[in-house]
């Protein structure tokens, strides 16, 4: 007898999307990607394997991500992609409609929140929930959001940083902004381009920033041999590249972030940033497991940060606490249908 789903919370992120069960955990995480077949306008693949096909396409298949910034690039696709990974999650006995919460960015407008909640409905919910990354990334980090206390939540994911100061179970001062680890990628691809001559692909880029990356400059510095095209010959060619090489590449993405986090801190009110200043900075999302971040924010705003942990799934952890306690966090949602 198949168990039957009748709640999902979906983390619909740039890079990732990772959907709850509660009850269960997370049930999936595949990357944000559809490849489309042109001349039907068929959806070929999604998640994983149309990932593989990214820069590997014939002309007639386009892979492609349908979420820019956090936020709905392209409307028919996201539906489509949506729908794949409900069915996917809700196995194919089920047959109630599910209640889905979905998180999107905290400076999401009126318009793109709609698109949000039409899509998650048309895709198969019964109902759609949307919350604030920032408020589910700290619920998946077990922050006691509740609670009369300050507390700095940095979400830095695929397409945008979202920072947040929370108290009460509401938002208090918070900023996003459209940087962070896609941003990151290009900025690795253009040093090497303008470094090395070497043309790579946003896959290898991604590798680059996981296997050797780091925010400071280090002693011990790790060594990547890049394979790419040459810009001049055309044909294909290795170098190496350390770690240090790759802190400079990436400074002034990771100055931007550092900003952002600055100025929520000086909106704060005084009594919550004394709140942070005991209590450090949360932070969550695949980007902040980029070496020695916390060590950065550490020295450009003099308040300790810590990495939370399984910061990647912290949003999806979040969605799926927050749909079981619906009537505690009912102040928290923002949208619904």
């Amino acid at each position: 007898m198949a168990i039957l789903i009748k709640k999902l919370g979906i983390d619909l992120g740039t890079a990732n999307t990772l959907v709850y069960v509660p009850g269960e955990g997370v049930v999936l995480n595949e990357p944000s990607v559809v490849a489309v077949s042109v001349p039907e306008n068929k959806v070929m693949a999604v998640g994983n394997e149309a990932k593989e096909m990214i820069g590997k396409t014939p002309d007639s298949i386009i892979a492609y991500r349908p979420m820019r910034d956090g936020v709905i690039a392209d409307y028919k696709i996201t539906e489509a992609m949506l729908k794949y990974y409900i069915s996917k999650a809700l196995g194919k006995w089920n047959i109630y409609k599910p209640e889905v919460m979905v998180s999107v960015p905290a400076g999401v407008t009126s318009t793109e929140r709609r698109a949000v909640v039409e899509a998650a409905v048309k895709a198969g919910a019964k109902a759609a929930y949307v919350v604030k990354e920032p408020i589910l990334a700290a619920i998946g980090a077990g922050i006691p959001i509740h609670e009369p206390s300050g507390h700095m939540i940095v979400d830095i994911g695929g397409g945008t940083t979202d920072v947040a100061v929370i108290s009460l179970g509401g938002i208090v001062a918070c900023a996003s902004m459209k940087c962070a680890g896609d941003k990151i990628d290009q900025a690795i691809s253009d040093y090497i381009k303008k470094n090395f001559n070497l043309a790579i692909g946003d896959r290898t880029a991604e590798d680059i920033k996981i296997k050797i990356g780091s925010a400071v400059p280090i002693e011990q510095e790790l060594v990547y041999k890049i394979k790419g095209r040459d810009f001049l010959s055309g044909l294909p060619r290795s170098a190496d590249i350390t770690t240090n090489e790759i802190v400079k590449a990436i400074d002034s993405e990771l100055r931007e972030m550092t900003r952002v986090i600055k100025n929520v801190l000086q909106q704060t009110p005084p009594e919550l940033a004394s709140d942070i200043i005991d209590n450090g900075i949360i932070m969550t999302g695949g980007t902040s497991l980029l070496r020695n971040i916390d060590e950065l924010i550490f020295r450009s705003t003099g308040v300790k940060a810590k990495v939370a942990e399984d910061a990647l799934i912290c949003v999806a952890k979040g969605t799926g606490m927050a749909l079981e306690h619906l009537d505690v966090y009912k102040k928290s949602i923002i949208a619904k249908r």
